[in-house]
């Protein structure tokens, strides 16, 4: 069967690779995308002792960005002046962000509409883009994609082009010692869920299989200890490479059942969205397990060739982490569960899925 696989991404990784963020910029005039905690200015200035000062400084970015938010940003964005390249320093949600202001061309009606009622994005537009992440487990830094939410409307929806890819990743695990147990395990496990959702995805090739692999074992490995020495480099280095490998592999893939389920666990339950996307692992693998041969021999490179007895080490696994896989401890009662999974099905994560509705019981 034939198959091709895709990332332009350019990528920087390792302790002290911060440093080249100002030589990526590369003399452009930039922007900057951030959180507004201290931290995160500092890191904005040490860019700017060496690239400049930045046109303009978008620093007002929650979790989960938002229609209400973003219309506000694009506004900003756009009379702060020209750009010619963004950096986005921080997690998932930064990149995010910075994805929609890279797309909007100052207006973020153009990404509504986009989103909304499927008109196309201007690619002459769209602003390169160096993604900084400051967290381990989006993988957004190698992605053309960014989740975007309208809780207004009880929706979620995917931003996507060619042109967002970033220009580079300049991954250094150094900027993670700072994220506290609570992030540090949900964003964790959003690599885990990434990982295994590419591989029991119809979308799965030899390449981002191998990513897929590598990256599951090594949060399988690290991430309990991690969460229990979050000031030890060597396992916030190794996290880090997991969450990047997971990235490059659902770079070719997009998610799968289980990140379908977890929007509406979400919207509706405020639940953080790598504890959301994890939970029910263990149930979607049971589902995949028999239905595919490749898919059910990567499984086995992760977790060994008895792939119930895989399922159930998963289980424990996020259990023991203090992560209940009962969809009532996230406030998922019985008949929304079962709601949740039918729509899941039917959604556009839940069709990249190897099994069906019938067999999932």
């Amino acid at each position: 069967m034939g198959w091709s696989y895709h990332n332009p991404v350019r990528i920087a990784f390792g302790a002290g690779a911060f440093d080249q963020a100002a030589s990526a910029i590369a003399g452009r005039p930039w922007s900057l995308v951030t959180y507004g905690m201290e931290l995160f200015r500092d890191l904005g200035r040490r860019i700017a002792r060496e690239a400049g000062e930045p046109v303009a400084i978008v620093d007002d970015v929650a979790a989960n960005p938002d229609f209400a938010d973003l219309d506000g940003m694009c506004r900003r964005f756009a009379e702060a002046g020209r750009t010619g390249v963004i950096v986005a320093v921080g997690g998932g949600s930064v990149i995010d962000a910075a994805k929609v202001l890279a797309a909007a061309g100052g207006d973020f009606a153009r990404v509504r509409d986009h989103l909304v009622a499927g008109a196309p994005l201007d690619p002459g537009l769209i602003l390169p883009l160096l993604a900084v992440p400051t967290t381990a487990g989006t993988g957004s830094e190698v992605t053309c994609w960014a989740t975007v939410w309208d809780a207004a409307g009880g929706r979620k929806y995917s931003i996507a082009h060619p042109r967002l890819y970033p220009e580079a990743a300049i991954v250094d695990p150094l900027l993670t010692l700072a994220a506290p147990r609570a992030l540090t395990l949900a964003t964790g496990l959003d690599a885990l869920s990434h990982a295994l959702e590419s591989l029991w995805n119809v979308n799965a090739n030899p390449v981002s299989a191998r990513h897929a692999v590598a990256a599951a074992g090594i949060v399988l490995e690290v991430l309990p200890r991690l969460v229990e020495r979050l000031d030890d480099p060597v396992l916030r280095s190794r996290q880090a490479e997991a969450s990047l490998l997971a990235g490059l592999a659902f770079s070719n893939t997009r998610t799968a059942l289980a990140h379908n389920i977890s929007y509406d666990v979400t919207l509706r339950h405020g639940t953080a969205h790598g504890i959301a996307c994890s939970f029910s692992l263990p149930q979607v693998m049971r589902w995949a397990i028999g239905r595919e041969a490749e898919c059910d021999r990567r499984l086995a490179a992760i977790f060994g060739s008895d792939l119930a007895a895989g399922a159930d080490r998963l289980q424990r696994f996020l259990e023991d982490l203090g992560v209940p896989t009962d969809p009532a401890a996230h406030g998922v009662a019985p008949a929304e569960w079962t709601d949740l999974v039918d729509r899941a099905f039917a959604g556009e994560r839940g069709r990249n899925f190897i099994g069906t509705r019938d067999r999932a019981t």
